[in-house]
C-alpha cells in the first residue's frame, strides 16, 4: 500500500533524498512536510526511513489524546538515545532527566531541556548520521513541540536530519520559517493511475472522473473510496463519504464492523500509549477478547504487534469520535483501572478525568498532584492543563475557584494569556474570598502588562495592591511596585502620579521592596531633590543583596529596569547600573533561566551602549536575538535601534526607529516612543542633521517626567538646539540639569551639565568644556567623553584656535573609530580636515566581514571559552561552534585562536 500512496511523488521524494544527502555530508537538514489529512505525509515519512541506509533512525508522533502529558513526545524520541547523555554537561543531563521523569530535581528551564536535547542529538550523531522523524506535530504535547522547534532552528553542522509532518489546517502556524514541503493533491493523470492500481478491471469513465474530482487527488481518499465500492457501483454510479477537502471519512467502514470490534477500536483510540498489554487488560475489563481484533486487522484498520497502531491517524480519530459520551467514560475507566498507578500516575489521572461523568473531588485531587509533578518536570503547559481539568471536576465552589486561579497562573506562565483570562473570568463568577478577588485583579494586571497594555496594567495593579493592603501587606507593596513600573512604561503623567500616590499611603512591610517602592513614590510625587536620599538608600540596599534568596524571577525583577535600574540612572551612577546589569546576566545565565536572561541581556546591552562599548553591546544584542529566536519570539528591539544609530547607519536606524514608534504608539507604550525619539536625536546629531535632531529631542523632552531617561535626551536636545540657534531650548536643558547636579555630584552628571553649559557659548565656555572632559574622563562613558572632546574641538576651531582644536578632535576621532561610532566619527574627521590637518582614511574594521554570530563566537573564543562553553551559551553544538570558527579564521586570515587578539582586538 505504501507504494500506492507514493505514486506521483517523484519530486517530493527527491526533496527527502536531498535531506538525507545533506546529513550524510555532515550538515544538518530540517524539513517540515505540510498537508491535509490523507495527502501522503505519513507515507513519505515511511519511505524516508526505509531509504535512510546507514542512519540511526528515531521517531515520535503526536497523539491527540496525549497532548496534556508533559514531554511525552520527547520521551518517545529520546528514550532509545539516553545512553548518549554522558556526553552532556551535568546541568544539561539533570535537566533532561528531570523533564523526562527519570530523576527528581528542581524544575528545569524549558530551554535548558531544549539545549540538552540538541546536545544529545549531536552526540548520538557523532557515531553515524541521525534521522529524527516527527509525525503529527500538531498533536505533540506543549512541552515537546517547543523543544523540537528549538532544536530544528539550532542545528547546523551536525549530521542530523530532522523531518516533521504537520496536518493542515492546524490552527496556529507551527514551525514557521523553517524549510518546508507542501503536499498537494495528485494531478488528474496520477490520480487516475492510482485508481487504476487500486481497482483491477474497467471503471466507467464518468465514475472515474467523479472519483478523481471529489477526492481532489488526495491519495488516501482515492484508495479508501475505491475500497468501499463494488464492481456494480464502479460500472455506473456510487455514493461515498468524501469530505469537502477531498479527505476520506472512515465512519462507514467502522460502522460495518461487528460491535465488539468497534468497541475495541474505540478503546485503542482512547489509549495514547499503544501498549498492547495495557489495551488487552482494559479490554478484558470490558468483556472483549482477542477475537474482537480480527475483523479490524483483516480490514487493514489496525495492527497489533509490539505496539497497537492504526492504519492512519484518521482511523484513530474516527474510532474515538464514534463512541457516545457514556461509552467514552467507560473506555477511559477501563484504561484507568488497567494503568499502573505507581509507574504511570499521570496517565491514570488523565484517564480518570475523562471517565468522570461529573464533578469528582477524588479525581480532581489526583489531577492536582499530576499538575505538581508536571511543574517539577518543567512542563508548565501540562501543569496548566491538569489544573484546569481539576478545577472543572471540583464540586466545592470555593475549592474550584482556588484551582481556577492556580490554572490561570500556570496558563500565564506558559504564555497562554487569553486562556488565562478566560479562567479568571470563570473564577470571578464563583464565590471568591477577598484574597481571591485581589489575586484575580493582580493576575489581570500582570497579563495586561504581558500583552503590552501598560496603561491598563497600571490601573489594574493599583486596584489589586489596594485590595491586598489589609490582607497581605508585603504582597501589596510588591504589587504597588509593579503598578509604578507599568505606569512608567505607559508614560502617562496622570497614571504615574496615581500609582505613586497610591503607593505612598500603603502600609509598610519590610525588605528591599519597601525601600525601593518608597524611593520611587517620593521621586514621582515630591520631585527630584526631595527623593535623592531615599533613592540612595534604595540603591544601596539592593546592591548589598549579592544574589537571589530563592525566587530568581522576583530578584531579577527588583534589580532590573522596572525598579532599581531606574534608580541607578536617576542618581547618574553608571557604575551601579553596570554592576546591577552584569550581575543580572551572570545570575540568569548560571541558573539557565533563559526567559529572564533575555531581559537581563537587553538591560546590560543598554548599559554598554551608554558607555560607548558598541562591540560588546552588539554581542549582547546578538545573544538576545539567539534566545528570542530559540523561544519562537522576538527581541526587545530598542537596543538594536540604538546600536544602528550610534554606528551612523541612517537607513537601518531610521527603519527601526519608525517601526518602534509605530508599534509602541499602537500599544500605548509611551516610554518606548520617547526612547525612539531620543535615538533619532542621537542619530541626527551624529550625522549633522541638527534640525531633525532638535525636533526629535524636543518631542522626547516635552511633557514627560523622564524617570531614568532624561539624562540621555537632555544632552541631545542641548547639542542640536545650540547648532540651530535655539538658545531657549539650551537654557531649558540647563535648568533641568541644575535641579539635579546640586544634590547628585557624580562625574556623569557634572560632566553632562558642564558640556551643556558650554553650549551656551558664554565667557566660561572653555572652562566648562574642560570641566566636562575632566569629569567624563573619570567615568566609563567613553562615548560621552569623545562627544565632549568633539564639541570642544569644534568650539576651538570656530574661535580660530586650529592647533588647539586639532588635539581634541583627533582624540575624539580615535575614540569614535575605535568604538565604531561612524556617524560621529565622520563628523570628527571633517572637523580635523577643517583645521588643515590630514587624517587617514577610515579603514573598515576586519570584523565588518563577520556575521554578528561569527563575531560573537570569535569574541567568546578570544575570552578563553572552549567550544562546549561557547555552544552552551549560544545554544548550538560544539561542532557548530567549530564550523563557525573555521569561517572566522578564513575571513580574518588567521590560523589559530592565539591570533584572534591581533585580528579582532578587544575594545579598550
Amino acid at each position: 500500500m505504501a507504494a500506492e500512496h507514493l505514486r506521483g511523488r517523484t519530486s517530493e521524494r527527491a526533496e527527502l533524498d536531498r535531506v538525507l544527502e545533506a546529513a550524510r555530508g555532515g550538515h544538518s537538514a530540517v524539513l517540515v512536510i505540510r498537508g491535509e489529512a490523507g495527502i501522503g505525509k505519513s507515507a513519505l515519512l515511511r519511505s524516508l526511513t526505509e531509504d535512510a541506509a546507514g542512519f540511526r533512525v528515531e521517531q515520535t508522533a503526536g497523539v491527540e489524546s496525549e497532548m496534556e502529558l508533559a514531554y511525552a513526545g520527547l520521551h518517545q524520541l529520546c528514550a532509545p538515545m539516553l545512553d548518549g547523555l554522558d556526553a552532556l554537561s551535568e546541568p544539561q543531563q539533570v535537566a533532561l532527566r528531570v523533564a523526562l521523569g527519570l530523576a527528581s530535581g528542581d524544575p528545569p528551564d524549558r530551554f535548558l531541556v531544549a539545549l540538552a536535547t540538541l546536545g544529545l542529538l549531536a552526540a548520538v550523531a557523532e557515531e553515524r548520521p541521525l534521522l529524527c522523524v516527527v509525525d503529527d506535530l500538531q498533536w505533540l504535547d506543549d512541552g515537546s513541540a517547543p523543544v523540537l522547534g528549538f532544536v530544528a532552528r539550532r542545528l547546523l553542522a551536525e549530521p542530523v536530519a530532522l523531518v516533521f509532518a504537520v496536518r493542515e489546517p492546524s490552527g496556529e502556524p507551527l514551525l514557521p520559517g523553517l524549510p518546508e514541503l507542501r503536499l498537494r493533491g495528485l494531478d488528474e493523470e496520477e490520480a487516475r493511475a492510482l485508481l487504476a492500481m487500486a481497482v483491477p478491471g474497467p471503471i466507467d469513465e464518468h465514475v472515474r472522473d467523479r472519483i478523481v474530482a471529489e477526492t481532489r487527488g488526495n491519495p488516501l481518499a482515492v484508495l479508501e473510496l475505491a475500497r468501499g465500492v463494488n464492481a456494480a457501483e464502479l460500472a455506473g454510479g456510487f455514493e461515498a463519504a468524501i469530505g469537502a477537502s477531498g479527505s476520506v471519512d472512515f465512519r462507514p467502514r467502522l460502522a460495518a464492523l461487528p460491535a465488539d470490534t468497534r468497541r475495541l477500536l474505540q478503546l485503542a483510540a482512547a489509549d495514547p500509549v499503544g501498549d498492547p498489554l495495557l489495551v488487552w487488560r482494559a479490554a478484558e475489563r470490558l468483556g472483549l477478547g482477542p477475537q474482537a481484533a480480527t475483523p479490524a486487522v483483516d480490514a487493514d484498520l489496525l495492527e497489533i504487534g509490539t505496539q497497537v497502531r492504526f492504519r492512519h491517524p484518521l482511523v484513530r480519530s474516527a474510532a474515538y469520535r464514534s463512541a457516545p459520551a457514556a461509552e467514552r467514560h467507560a473506555l477511559h475507566a477501563a484504561l484507568a483501572e488497567a494503568t499502573d498507578a505507581d509507574a504511570h500516575p499521570d496517565r491514570r489521572a488523565w484517564h480518570r478525568a475523562h471517565a468522570a461523568p461529573g464533578p469528582d473531588e477524588a479525581v480532581a485531587e489526583e489531577l492536582e498532584r499530576s499538575a505538581a509533578r508536571a511543574q517539577i518536570r518543567g512542563g508548565i503547559a501540562a501543569s496548566a492543563a491538569f489544573l484546569e481539568s481539576a478545577a472543572t471536576l471540583t464540586p466545592e465552589p470555593g475549592e474550584r475557584v482556588r484551582r481556577l486561579l492556580a490554572a490561570a497562573r500556570a496558563k500565564r506562565d506558559a504564555g497562554a494569556l487569553e486562556a488565562a483570562l478566560s479562567l479568571l473570568g470563570a473564577a470571578s463568577a464563583g464565590p471568591t474570598s477577598a484574597v481571591q478577588a485581589a489575586e484575580v485583579e493582580h493576575l489581570r494586571g500582570q497579563i495586561a502588562f504581558d500583552q503590552r497594555r501598560a496603561g491598563d496594567a497600571a490601573r489594574l495593579l493599583v486596584g489589586a495592591a489596594e485590595r491586598f493592603e489589609s490582607l497581605d501587606p508585603a504582597l501589596a507593596r510588591e504589587t504597588h511596585l509593579e503598578a509604578i513600573g507599568a505606569a512608567i512604561w505607559a508614560a502617562d503623567p496622570d497614571g504615574i502620579r496615581a500609582a505613586a500616590e497610591a503607593a505612598r499611603v500603603c502600609p509598610r512591610a519590610s525588605g528591599a521592596v519597601d525601600v525601593v517602592l518608597d524611593a520611587l513614590a517620593v521621586r514621582l510625587t515630591e520631585g527630584y531633590g526631595a527623593s535623592v536620599p531615599a533613592l540612595r538608600q534604595a540603591l544601596g540596599t539592593v546592591l548589598a543583596q549579592k544574589g537571589p534568596d530563592g525566587d530568581l524571577g522576583r530578584w531579577l525583577w527588583l534589580t532590573g529596569l522596572r525598579a532599581t535600574g531606574l534608580i541607578a540612572l536617576e542618581l547618574w551612577d553608571i557604575d551601579a547600573w553596570h554592576e546591577l546589569a552584569s550581575r543580572q546576566v551572570e545570575v540568569a545565565r548560571e541558573a539557565g533561566a533563559l526567559v529572564q536572561l533575555q531581559f537581563a541581556l537587553n538591560f546590560f546591552a543598554r548599559c554598554r551602549l551608554a558607555c560607548g562599548e558598541l562591540a560588546d553591546a552588539a554581542v549582547l544584542i546578538e545573544e538576545e536575538h539567539v534566545i528570542a529566536q530559540a523561544m519562537g519570539g522576538s527581541a526587545v528591539g530598542y537596543n538594536e535601534m540604538q546600536l544602528a544609530a550610534w554606528r551612523g547607519e541612517e537607513a537601518r536606524a531610521t527603519e527601526l526607529i519608525e517601526r518602534m514608534t509605530r508599534e509602541s504608539s499602537a500599544r500605548g507604550l509611551g516610554r518606548m516612543v520617547d526612547v525612539a525619539a531620543y535615538t533619532k536625536a542621537g542619530l541626527y546629531n551624529g550625522i549633522g542633521r541638527y534640525d531633525a535632531a532638535r525636533d526629535a529631542a524636543r518631542a522626547g523632552f516635552a511633557h514627560r517626567d523622564h524617570l531614568g531617561y532624561g539624562m540621555f535626551v537632555v544632552a541631545e536636545l542641548a547639542e542640536a538646539s545650540s547648532r540651530t540657534g535655539d538658545p531657549a531650548l539650551v537654557e531649558a536643558a540647563v535648568d533641568w540639569l541644575s535641579e539635579r547636579t546640586p544634590v547628585v555630584r557624580s562625574d556623569w552628571a557634572l560632566g553632562i551639565e558642564a558640556r551643556v553649559r558650554a553650549l551656551l557659548n558664554r565667557d566660561d565656555a572653555e572652562r566648562s568644556y574642560q570641566s566636562s572632559i575632566a569629569h567624563l574622563g573619570r567615568t566609563r562613558l567613553r562615548m560621552e567623553l569623545a562627544r565632549a572632546q568633539l564639541l570642544y574641538g569644534e568650539w576651538l576651531r570656530r574661535n580660530g584656535r586650529r592647533a588647539d582644536a586639532r588635539e581634541h578632535l583627533r582624540s575624539a576621532l580615535d575614540t569614535f573609530d575605535a568604538i565604531g561610532a561612524r556617524g560621529f566619527g565622520e563628523r570628527a574627521r571633517h572637523e580635523v580636515l577643517a583645521t588643515g590637518a590630514t587624517v587617514r582614511k577610515r579603514r573598515d574594521d576586519t570584523r565588518d566581514d563577520l556575521t554578528p554570530q561569527e563575531e560573537h563566537i570569535a569574541r567568546l573564543a578570544l575570552a578563553g571559552r572552549s567550544n562546549p562553553e561557547i555552544g552552551a551559551e549560544l545554544f548550538i553544538s560544539p561542532r557548530t561552534v567549530e564550523w563557525h570558527m573555521k569561517k572566522v579564521f578564513i575571513k580574518l586570515g588567521i590560523s589559530s585562536r592565539k591570533e584572534l587578539a591581533g585580528a579582532l582586538p578587544v575594545p579598550a
